[in-house]
């Protein structure tokens, strides 16, 4: 019955309602208007055409493109609603200027040394220029001097991450989507309070949707009351808004610009599996120790003075500053962002790059497999010329429309020899690719519509490291806990589920 109750008079369930609620009535509005003067109907008509024909002539996903046409031509008034509401990624004039202010701050605090890119070079062409394109169309340097370390799990990350905070001398910085007051929460928030209390600079950054059902309506003031600086990112406000659609996924951990956690691991207790929510939670983490957390510095940085409106000098929180021996390295180490504001995916380019550059095979973790033509093309192809192509999703859903979703993808991959696999132990929310004992990425970076184009994402692109034989050797032990699927388990579903599937299909990005 608790349970019961905090779902129906949750913050989210009150802020929904009431953001339906105005939605209907718009709509109900619109239609009356349209319908008792001809005039008024066929302005919103032809306002439809024109929509469309913006949208089609725009240099999006053809995917997006298709969904939103089918829905406005076949009910202009619903279909223009949502289009506004959720069919933009734009700001105001005002929030861009600061925001382009914050990327130029950033832009200039962010270089690439020329010997490392042409080491790269000499080692491998084909990887250089995958490693080019992130830091020309991203922005985010390669690096030599880092050391890594793959976590395959949660629990395991734990402890080291807790190591490191309390090691902590200057400053820490944590970007979340997804922050629950629980064992493993509760713990980093005692660690981050006593650090505060030594005069460390302690900052969190929660994205306020992603932590709707998790936290209290302003929950930063309870922590910022124990001395830690927070922000929640877009605040949740019962009304209809355009950047509602736009949030803050990454994973971000830094301790005084020396040592970097990113991955799939927010700070809940079912990252760890103390919770049991969807079976067992298999999740993956990478830690970074080097001069490549600049990067995840500045990353967060940006994050924190555009949601502030604040400025400062990011140089004083560079590695070097507290870090007098030279770091060690075991490879070639590429921290990166995207951002759904400057309409260039990055994180779907790096997996295609990926992809398509495969010799000998490609494995990769996703909870959520909904993926525009593009992928689809990709995988294929690569299974087509013998590259050995693995997709492990998971075997318990964590949101049961989603994995019919997903599912519904199987069969073309299938029918082309990619091999899929579905996680039987639980709930796999790892976002990880590994490409031929030599390149690979562990991140944020879901492969479905959101994550690929309307969220703030992160990951990190790596050659020859360490990490990636770890991530190798937990590829392995992963196939064999999981089922493979077959074209006889796509085509053996019931039919009317197979048609949901078609329908959820074409309504795939918007989701």
């Amino acid at each position: 019955m608790k349970k019961i109750a905090h779902l129906l008079l949750g913050r989210f369930s009150i802020v929904a309602v009431s953001i339906i609620l105005q939605f209907l009535w718009l709509v109900m509005v619109m239609y009356q208007f349209s319908y008792q003067f001809t005039y008024a109907n066929l302005a919103i008509r032809t306002i439809a055409i024109i929509v469309v024909l913006v949208i089609v002539n725009r240099w999006t996903n053809p995917a997006n493109k298709l969904s939103w046409t089918f829905i406005i031509l076949l009910s202009p008034v619903l279909g223009l609603l949502l289009y506004m509401i959720f069919g933009r990624s734009s700001l105001t004039k005002k929030t861009q200027e600061r925001m382009d202010s914050v990327n130029r701050e950033v832009s200039a605090c962010l270089y690439q040394t020329p010997e490392i890119k042409e080491q790269l070079a000499r080692e491998d062409l084909s990887v250089y220029r995958q490693s080019r394109y992130i830091n020309d169309w991203a922005g985010f340097p390669l690096y030599h001097n880092t050391s890594t370390k793959y976590y395959s799990c949660g629990e395991e990350m734990f402890p080291d991450m807790l190591a490191d905070l309390e090691k902590a001398e200057h400053f820490i910085f944590l970007e979340y989507f997804i922050v629950d007051q629980g064992v493993m929460f509760d713990r980093i928030v005692e660690v981050l309070e006593q650090k505060s209390k030594e005069g460390v600079d302690v900052r969190l950054i929660y994205d306020d949707i992603g932590c709707i059902n998790t936290l209290p309506p302003k929950y930063y003031k309870v922590l910022q009351a124990k001395g830690i600086k927070c922000a929640a990112f877009n605040p949740f406000r019962p009304i209809m808004s355009v950047v509602m659609n736009n949030r803050d996924h990454r994973k971000i951990f830094v301790v005084d610009g020396k040592v970097g956690f990113t991955g799939g691991i927010n700070l809940a207790d079912e990252y760890i599996n103390v919770a049991s929510r969807f079976g067992y939670w298999k999740d993956t983490g990478i830690r970074l120790a080097g001069e490549a957390v600049w990067s995840m510095t500045v990353m967060f940085l940006e994050m924190w003075n555009y949601i502030n409106h604040s400025s400062e000098d990011y140089k004083q929180f560079m590695p070097q500053v507290y870090q007098k021996e030279p770091f060690e390295g075991d490879g070639f180490v590429q921290p990166y962002g995207d951002t759904p504001l400057d309409h260039e995916t990055v994180g779907e380019n790096i997996y295609l790059n990926i992809i398509n550059h495969a010799e000998r095979y490609v494995y990769i973790f996703t909870p959520y497999l909904i993926i525009d033509n593009e992928m689809l093309v990709s995988l294929c192809n690569a299974a087509k010329r013998g590259v050995d192509v693995r997709i492990v999703t998971p075997g318990i859903p964590d949101k049961k429309m989603i994995f019919l979703l997903t599912q519904s993808h199987y069969e073309p991959l299938l029918k082309c020899g990619v091999k899929i696999y579905q996680y039987t132990p639980g709930f796999i929310h790892a976002k990880s690719f590994l490409c031929d004992d030599k390149i690979g990425t562990v991140g944020s970076i879901n492969l479905d519509y959101r994550s690929l184009f309307l969220h703030f994402e992160c990951g990190v692109f790596m050659y020859k490291t360490k990490a990636l034989m770890q991530l190798k050797e937990d590829c392995m032990d992963t196939f064999a806990a999981s089922e493979e699927m077959t074209l006889e388990f796509c085509r053996g579903q019931n039919v009317f589920i197979r048609i949901f599937q078609g329908m959820m299909r074409l309504f795939a990005p918007l989701l």
